[in-house]
């Protein structure tokens, strides 16, 4: 497991609305992917338990950061996440929030029901599949990485 208590405090901060106004005007898409991508890794990692996805199989899901602009849209479908750009119907769960709330929750050092309660984090949609969701994020437990081993290959040794 990652010793979170090493990892810097992150504040609470929003970024300037400039930075929300031009990213909202960007292709969404590419967030929508590399979401799916990480989840999958985390999949992979054995730190998402599989009763939990089970339960989410097929649903829509929407995971949008206030401060950048920011919005990705996924499905856990066939034992994977996968990305999506038709979005024309209402996501079964979105959640909403700067940043800064994104940051300390997966650092650990806030949990959901915090960010939820002080109004930092946003969760709309079907809450029986929210609470599913959150207790799935209280129950992560980051596995220690090792750098042992990896050499870069940029150098022309790896």
């Amino acid at each position: 497991m990652i010793d979170t208590s090493r990892i810097p405090k992150i504040p609470s901060f929003t970024l300037p609305a400039l930075i929300a106004r031009i990213g909202s005007r960007l292709p969404q898409f590419p967030h929508s992917v590399n979401l799916a991508l990480a989840l999958n890794a985390a999949k992979r990692m054995g730190v998402l338990g599989e009763e939990t996805l089970a339960e989410i199989e097929g649903k829509h899901f929407r995971v949008t950061v206030l401060d950048t602009g920011m919005v990705a849209d996924f499905t856990y479908r066939q034992g994977a996440f996968r990305p999506l750009w038709n979005t024309a119907g209402k996501p079964d769960l979105q959640f909403s929030a700067a940043l800064s709330a994104y940051l300390q929750m997966v650092s650990r050092q806030e949990d959901p029901d915090t960010l939820f309660f002080n109004r930092s984090l946003a969760i709309e949609g079907d809450t029986e599949l929210g609470l599913r969701v959150k207790n799935m994020l209280d129950a992560l437990e980051w596995p220690a990485l090792s750098w042992q081993g990896l050499r870069p290959t940029f150098l022309g040794r790896g």
